[in-house]
């Protein structure tokens, strides 16, 4: 019966394939294939009809895993999706009866590549995809108890299974075949009991969608949306004029200046700002400050309330700056100028070195490509000294071979000769093992008969005890059933209920649970309106520092622009002159070497070898350059992060 489970479970596949759900009703096809299957034996045609009717019935349920097999596997073939349905079934629903041996045994019957493929994703892809899927069609309880717990308790053995079809398919799929067994003695089982099928649970009803509200239903007034937008702009103004009071010096403070004093103070700030523009003509004009209402976007709760804790610390450093003004302290800007000039002094050594450091190095790497073009050449006249003597070794050794050979034929013809005397001595040996056999078979004939007498006295006692049996199951059984719903059970515990009052609790429980949810609901939105005003509040603000931090990056956007023009004065010094002019005489040396190189050796391996040694060359080259401009423009920065903070 084992043996013959592979071909079975292909009958059912082709069974499953002459199925159509539209067309056909499941009675009337199953009777037609019992009809067909007329000539097997009765257990072989049970098993391959309850294969079928359990695939066509659970359908819903297999066709949900093989879809997402194949929507993961797209190159499987349509024409095997049967396949994979039985599969399925089998381990599912009919794995505890059949066994693990069997079931192996259908599997290796198969396309041992495409089954294990299946396995392997079934049993990992089994308590994720699988089961969400499985609980959109049944109940989650159900599917964990019935299907998805059996199926764990499997994995070891199916783990091992897997492994050893991944084996078969590394060599080739060759499959060895078990050794032949003699035939053994059973017992005869007359009336073999149907394993009882699980009952196919109901489905859960999908409940219909609700329709959306309709926009016409409420819509907001728009004069509430008019006054929101005219308090927010008033707010933004009334906040603009208070920070401009902040800043400014108070009046009341400062006596008025006579016109004399008013214009010298002019002057000297024109000539002090004229001496920090660099470069005024090549900048863009400031942007204009523009009032809108339009806010940072993309900043959650976080990253708004550290902006604004940022800009309130500027603003109070700020303020604390000016009222150090106002009690008389002074600006230290003839320091800050000379810090100024000392860095820009000391940017430009800097930039002078790296330029030194640069053509040194190439320099230093024009003379090794000429070294290394050097020891190629060496190296190509060993390579050939090489190969000589080895063409001469593998002359010497062939001759060897030879001679080896031909001593082997002479020893071959030796042996030959001294074996025709052992043929007389195999044929004695054949007789002793013949007449051996016959008495075997004389000993086992006798056992035979022996066996098939206690059989029969074994068969005659079942028979008695089937007619038994079936005489007590024909007498009728009387069962009455009344039950009430309003009754206890009578186990006289403390605190039973029926289960009419136990309904009645549940409802007015649930009822509670409800009530205290939408009370805690309704808690939480309060709360998160009550965030996103003060989040907008903070937005405002936000909004209003960074137009005018705008205007101080403006001018720090012209200072950048006179630090770039100190690179052009490196190019000017008399030693990296040298040094450019010491690289151009080294580059002139190099291509003559290559050309008298290309003079010796024109072949075409040698050709295309220079082609790509001149490509690596010049990337190598490249990236070189890109590498010394990156670390130019990060020194740069690095300038321009410690450059003094310029206030207006």
């Amino acid at each position: 019966m084992a043996s013959s489970y592979g071909s079975l479970v292909r009958e059912a596949i082709v069974l499953l394939d002459k199925f159509n759900a539209g067309r056909q009703c499941l009675d009337d096809f199953m009777e037609d294939a019992s009809k067909d299957l007329q000539h097997m034996d009765s257990l072989h045609k049970n098993f391959i009809l309850d294969v079928v009717s359990g695939c066509i019935e659970h359908k819903k349920l297999l066709d949900a895993v093989v879809s997402i097999f194949y929507g993961q596997n797209r190159k499987c073939l349509p024409r095997d999706r049967s396949q994979f349905v039985v599969i399925c079934y089998l381990a599912t629903f009919a794995l505890d009866d059949l066994g693990l041996q069997r079931f192996s045994n259908i599997v290796k019957s198969l396309d041992i590549k495409k089954m294990q493929t299946f396995l392997n994703f079934f049993f990992t892809n089994l308590t994720t995809w699988i089961q969400k899927e499985w609980n959109t069609i049944y109940d989650a309880e159900y599917v964990e108890k019935h299907w998805i717990g059996p199926l764990l308790r499997w994995r070891p053995e199916i783990d091992i299974l897997i492994k050893q079809l991944a084996v078969t398919v590394s060599r080739g799929g060759q499959v060895k075949k078990a050794p032949i067994k003699t035939t053994k003695p059973q017992e005869f089982s007359l009336t073999r009991p149907k394993p009882p099928t699980l009952p196919v649970p109901e489905l859960i009803p999908q409940q219909a969608k609700s329709k959306p509200v309709p926009s016409s239903t409420y819509r907001a007034p728009k004069e509430m949306q008019k006054m929101e937008e005219i308090k927010q702009k008033n707010q933004q103004e009334s906040e603009e004029l208070l920070y401009e009071a902040n800043m400014k010096q108070l009046r009341c403070a400062n006596p008025q200046k006579s016109e004399h004093t008013k214009r010298v103070r002019s002057q000297i700030t024109a000539d002090f700002d004229s001496k920090l523009k660099f470069n005024s003509f090549r900048s863009s004009a400031s942007p204009s400050s523009q009032k809108t209402n339009s806010w940072p976007a993309k900043l959650n709760t976080a990253a708004t309330l550290r902006q604004k804790a940022l800009y309130d610390r500027q603003v109070e450093e700020e303020l604390q700056r000016l009222e150090r003004l106002v009690e008389g302290a002074r600006e230290p800007s003839s320091f800050l100028q000379w810090q100024k000039e000392m860095r820009e002094k000391d940017l430009q050594e800097e930039l002078t070195k790296i330029e030194r450091r640069r053509l040194e190095g190439q320099i230093s790497y024009k003379e090794a490509a000429m070294a290394r073009a050097r020891l190629m050449e060496r190296n190509q006249e060993t390579a050939q000294l090489k190969k000589e003597e080895t063409a001469q070794l593998m002359r010497r050794y062939a001759e060897k071979r030879l001679q080896e050979e031909k001593e082997m034929r002479d020893l071959v013809q030796q042996v030959a000769e001294g074996h025709k005397n052992s043929k007389t001595a195999k044929e004695k040996l054949q007789k002793f093992k013949q007449s051996i056999v016959k008495e075997v078979s004389e000993q086992s004939r006798e056992l035979l008969r022996q066996a098939l007498e206690e059989a029969h006295a074994e068969l005659s006692r079942k028979f008695e005890i089937i007619a038994e049996i079936r005489v007590i199951e024909s007498l009728p059984h009387i069962r009455v059933q009344n039950f009430d719903d309003t009754e206890t059970a009578g186990h006289e515990l403390l605190g039973e209920m029926s289960l009419a009052e136990l309904k009645e609790r549940l409802a007015l429980l649930r009822e509670a649970q409800q009530a205290e949810q939408q009370q805690k609901r309704e808690q939480i939105l309060e709360e998160k309106e009550k965030k996103k005003q003060r989040l907008l509040e903070h937005l405002d603000k936000i909004d209003l520092y960074r137009r005018v931090q705008a205007q101080a990056a403006a001018i720090r956007k012209e200072e950048r622009k006179a630090r770039l023009s100190l690179q052009a004065k490196v190019t000017q010094d008399e030693t990296v002159l040298a040094l450019q002019k010491k690289l151009q005489e080294k580059q002139q040396e190099h291509q003559r070497l290559k050309q008298t190189e290309g003079k010796k050796t024109n072949t075409p391996e040698q050709a295309v070898r220079n082609t790509e040694i001149h490509n690596r060359v010049s990337m190598k080259k490249s990236l070189k350059e890109k590498s010394w401009e990156e670390l130019e423009l990060s020194l740069e920065r690095h300038i321009q992060r410690n450059a003094p903070y310029v206030s207006f």
